[in-house]
């Protein structure tokens, strides 16, 4: 995890100053705070995937560019490469899978909710499309107060610039593997 923390802290700062940003230009932009972004930063702090999408959204960046290191143009991904962002006392665990690509504007999350797990996930920037592709169990995912489900082998597609929550309300973990495109990127 220690390694996980000291990528964020690392990304956030070059990007932040990359971009020309004051530590209260980020804070308006993304709505954390100041003092916590400058933990972030320095490596104090660990953020929530919540406080994370807030900085990728309000830098308009992939949360990808924020958790992961720089890769080599060919690569053989493996799930235990990446330090996964563990929540709700390990019902909610995420990591990136395939990192953002400029070159096909998307990325690749590896997500899984034990049973009984509810992951409320604020919309992404304007634009941003989100496949859902189920590799076991069953999820439930409510988009605007619809609810739809999918098993193993099915994928739920649909904007991702909306409020949507995913729900695990059966009795085995769900696997997912989440595609966000980006095509305004």
């Amino acid at each position: 995890m220690d390694n996980l923390i000291n990528t964020i802290s690392n990304n956030v700062g070059k990007i932040r100053k990359e971009k020309g940003y004051s530590l209260d230009q980020m804070a308006q932009l993304t709505g954390v705070s100041k003092s916590m972004i400058a933990q972030i930063e320095k490596g104090q702090k660990t953020p929530t995937v919540t406080t994370l999408w807030k900085i990728a959204n309000g830098l308009n960046i992939s949360l990808s560019l924020l958790m992961v290191d720089q890769q080599a143009s060919v690569q053989i991904v493996k799930s235990d490469n990446f330090t996964p962002l563990i929540e709700d006392d390990g019902k909610y665990i995420t990591s990136p899978f395939i990192p953002f690509d400029k070159e096909t504007k998307f990325e690749v999350y590896k997500m899984q909710l034990e049973p009984g797990c509810i992951h409320k996930s604020n919309p992404h920037f304007k634009g941003v499309n989100e496949y859902v592709f189920v590799s076991s169990g069953s999820i439930e995912i409510e988009i605007e107060d619809k609810i739809y489900e999918a098993s193993s082998g099915e994928a739920v597609v649909f904007s991702g610039d909306v409020h949507h929550t995913y729900r695990n309300v059966g009795k085995e973990a769900v696997s997912t593997f989440i595609l966000f495109f980006y095509p305004n990127r």
